[in-house]
């Protein structure tokens, strides 16, 4: 398996000059954590992560300053003043983040993930954004992988997108809290959804698309203010 075969394809995104109040509403209003900053050319910036915002609120006494960065700057460090007060994402954002293509192979993609200490890497095609792998997507891919696949991947992955269209347009569900892995026919999903209802109607679209065998829907209800990656 691959990133294409786990990643989170509709990825909401921002542009450098987004501001930061707007940031903030896309993250309560689509349950996520962190989202990329892309400029005209879908080409990945930086990222703004709860955390990034979370230092405009933290008590200036909470903070800790290096005793020898404060030997060059008196105590105030430009930088932290820049995140802390910025009002644009290419003020606030993580910038020059990591990336990965979209045919790096799951265990790449760990490493990287435990090398960096980070939960979510971007994926591109020729420098270009086009999905977002988590931890989660990850260890879900990683515990499939060890099943020998019975059918091409790329069968699956045309499998994985029209199951993936199919919710988009016509179950109410978001596809930005959803999971899905296709391995030899046999779909799991897994996420977070508003309603049984939602639940249902995923499994509905994914049994109708040709080539699928089995589905098995792992979803759970979504908390208010609950964010998948």
């Amino acid at each position: 398996m691959q990133a294409i075969d786990i990643m989170t394809p509709k990825v909401i995104s921002v542009g450098p000059d987004t501001e930061v109040r707007e940031i903030a509403q896309l993250l309560l209003d689509h349950r996520i954590s962190a989202v990329p900053v892309v400029d005209n050319d879908r080409k990945v910036l930086g990222i703004v992560s709860e955390g990034d915002l979370m230092r405009r609120i933290k008590r200036d006494d909470d903070q800790e300053h290096s005793w020898w960065l404060s030997l060059f700057t008196g105590g105030k460090d430009p930088g932290e003043y820049i995140k802390s007060h910025g009002r644009k994402a290419q003020e606030v954002m993580t910038p020059n983040p990591l990336t990965v293509e979209e045919n790096a192979p799951l265990h790449t993609i760990a490493r990287l993930l435990e090398k960096h200490h980070i939960k979510r890497v971007p994926v591109v095609r020729q420098g270009k954004l086009v999905g977002i792998v988590s931890r989660a997507n990850l260890l879900q891919g990683i515990a499939n992988a060890a099943v020998a696949p019975t059918q091409s991947p790329v069968d699956d992955r045309k499998i994985r997108d029209a199951i993936l269209k199919e919710v988009d347009q016509h179950t109410g569900a978001s596809t930005d809290t959803i999971s899905l892995i296709v391995d030899g026919g046999v779909v799991e999903i897994w996420g977070l959804v508003e309603s049984p209802d939602q639940k249902q109607a995923v499994t509905v679209a994914a049994e109708n698309v040709p080539g699928v065998t089995k589905v098995e829907n792992h979803l759970g209800m979504m908390p208010r203010g609950a964010g998948y990656f």
